[in-house]
Parts: structure tokens; C-alpha cells; sequence
């Protein structure tokens, strides 16, 4: 019989793995969780993501992004053999720990990830000053400057007053498309 040099107690351990793997060696964990060696030993392998607002080509567009690039959580009871079947998945580069022990992720810092991923909808953040300055940086009037004269920020978005043909004219942008000068 086999000494079991870990704490076979469940807990979410922290894997490094290739960048752009990630969702690869999740999947590949994921697959074998129903395998019967490993009933009750691994549980999930999660890729903590979180929902950004992006614009490109003037459209706004929700997209997950990575919030640790090249790291997957996994939940299991880390003994020789599950850790030998995470360490060997293809993709991984190891466990984050202290030294050649693996480090468990505390229940605290687990349930701050989780609530980070769990935000349906992205917040806007929204840090201008009505009158302030901005250069407009994407969208029909991109190189053009403007003073901000409203803010809606549960939307996101600017009305910004450009200077064309000899006057004022108001211009509604969403807060990405602008840049402090």
C-alpha cells in the first residue's frame, strides 16, 4: 500500500498551465470526473472569467475575459494519484505551492473569484468630470476633442460637446471611445 504524502481533505488547489490552454486542460479535467477512479477525488476544474465591455469598429460588444491568464482551479482531495493525473493532463505545468507541495486556495479568496465571475452584466466605470477635456479616440469622430457636458453613468456613456464648422455640436459616446487628455 502506497503512503499518501498530501491531506486528502477537499479543498480548490491553483494549476499553471500554457497560455491559451487554459480551457483545454479544464475541459480535459472535466472529462474524466465521471471516470470511477476518480469518483469523490476530483471534483471541478473551473477557468475564472469575468464579463468586459469592449468597442471595436464603434460597436460595443460583451466578451469573457481570462481574469488570471494561464491558471485553472480545480476542486479535489489531492493525494499522489490526483495529483499525478492533473500534473500529467496536457497542457499543465505544474501546481502553485510552496515548493513541490501544492498550495490550497483559501475558501475566502475562492468565494471572492466566484463572485468576480458571477457578475452577469459588466459595470461600467465611468471616470469623467462634467466640462472636462477628452480626445475622442474611436468611432466617426475619432481625433477630435470635446468637453463633456453629461455623464449616464448606468450606461455608460458621454455626451460630449465637438467643436465643428464654427460651433458646438453635441455628441453622444460611450465612455470607451474617449480618453482624458
Amino acid at each position: 500500500m502506497a503512503v499518501n504524502r498530501y491531506d486528502d481533505t477537499r479543498a480548490w488547489y491553483t494549476i499553471s498551465t500554457y497560455s491559451g490552454y487554459e480551457d483545454k486542460v479544464a475541459d480535459s479535467i472535466k472529462q474524466r470526473l465521471d471516470s470511477p477512479e476518480l469518483a469523490g477525488k476530483i471534483f471541478d476544474a473551473i477557468v475564472p472569467k469575468e464579463k468586459r465591455i469592449e468597442i471595436k469598429n464603434g460597436k460595443r460588444k460583451v466578451v469573457d475575459r481570462k481574469i488570471f491568464q494561464g491558471y485553472v482551479l480545480v476542486e479535489m482531495c489531492l493525494s499522489d494519484e490526483t495529483w499525478y493525473i492533473v500534473r500529467n493532463t496536457p497542457g499543465v505545468t505544474g501546481f502553485v505551492g510552496d515548493g513541490t507541495q501544492p498550495t490550497p486556495v483559501s475558501t475566502a479568496e475562492i468565494n471572492k473569484i466566484k463572485k468576480r465571475m458571477g457578475v452577469e452584466d459588466p459595470k461600467y466605470s465611468v471616470n469623467y468630470e462634467i466640462s472636462e477635456v477628452v480626445s475622442i479616440i474611436d468611432g466617426p469622430f475619432k481625433g477630435f476633442e470635446g468637453t463633456v457636458s453629461e455623464i449616464d453613468t448606468s450606461k455608460g456613456k458621454l455626451k460630449v460637446m465637438v467643436s465643428m464648422f464654427g460651433r458646438e455640436t453635441p455628441v453622444e459616446l460611450d465612455a470607451l471611445q474617449v480618453k482624458k487628455l
